[in-house]
């Protein structure tokens, strides 16, 4: 792989990973049509992912700071309560517990973890299911097609107006269960899981920051499954200087995106990447039958 193509695929990363359009569904599908080889390299789809993922702390890093700064609260109010449980035990006076969850930012904390676990559960018992339908251009180009109906319907959702306290964790687990799915290449994992949050009655704004903090466990947890992987590539010092390029290209063109899926979603936008899925997947089926 040259450093442009390095570059290009970058591109198409930062582009794709952030519009609902499907990164890995585009990478797949341009491979093949241009028989673009990446060696199979774990390290560059990883560098790829950990380029887009590092524009999700840029754009979001006041609110990820104070999730972070809250679920360590969390787990110090946590140690305060099983210690008051046990004196509790000893002592004839009764202290009151702690209320844990009891922020917006706590609730989003404990929102993420319960979103995070059907994601990592189907990403792990589907990976092999997940690399294979990448390989050829049938699975993207169908995927597609269904990420652009899930872009019409969620135009036409109702504006709603919730914020974490008022989520469920019945819903949290819907969300976490679309990105799951969204792993499949072609399927645009921002496009299902902001969909799946206004359907769950989100706030517009909130749907996006929601599905973009979302993504950074489950871009987290690949990587480090995949990282042990990665010892047993042969890397020259070349490879590396190509890899970082599409890296840094990935989050170059990634934070331009970004600036851009709230106003989308606001304005109801999602119908014209709906149409341009729909040309793509069409393409894509067509020329899994004659190429």
């Amino acid at each position: 792989m040259t450093v442009l193509q390095s570059i290009f695929l970058g591109i198409v990363q930062g582009l794709t990973e952030f519009l609902p359009v499907s990164s890995s569904g585009h990478l797949a599908i341009l491979k093949n049509f241009f028989h673009i080889e990446t060696g199979g390299s774990i390290l560059f789809d990883i560098l790829l992912h950990i380029g887009t993922l590092l524009v999700v702390f840029i754009v979001y890093w006041k609110d990820i700071w104070k999730l972070i700064v809250e679920a360590l609260h969390m787990a110090g109010d946590i140690f305060s309560n099983l210690a008051i449980f046990f004196g509790n035990k000893r002592s004839q006076e009764k202290k009151k517990y702690k209320r844990i969850v009891r922020t917006n930012y706590r609730k989003f904390v404990v929102l993420i973890l319960v979103s995070t676990i059907p994601t990592g559960i189907i990403g792990v018992l589907g990976e092999k299911l997940i690399i294979g339908a990448g390989e050829a251009l049938l699975v993207p180009g169908i995927c597609l097609l269904i990420t652009g109906v899930l872009l019409l319907i969620s135009d036409r959702a109702e504006n709603c107006y919730k914020i974490p306290k008022d989520v469920t964790y019945r819903e949290g687990l819907l969300v976490g269960t679309a990105q799951g799915f969204a792993t499949l290449p072609g399927l645009s994992r921002s496009g299902t899981t902001i969909t799946a949050c206004l359907l769950c009655g989100f706030d517009r704004k909130f749907a996006v920051k929601y599905s973009f903090i979302l993504s950074i466990p489950a871009i987290l947890g690949a990587a480090v499954l995949e990282i042990s992987d990665v010892g047993s590539e042969v890397i020259t010092r070349s490879m590396v200087g190509t890899y970082l390029a599409g890296m840094a290209a990935a989050a170059l063109v990634g934070y331009i995106c970004i600036k851009t899926m709230l106003l989308v979603v606001k304005n109801k936008k999602f119908k014209y990447f709906a149409f341009y899925c729909f040309a793509v997947g069409v393409i894509s089926i067509v020329g899994y039958f004659v190429l």
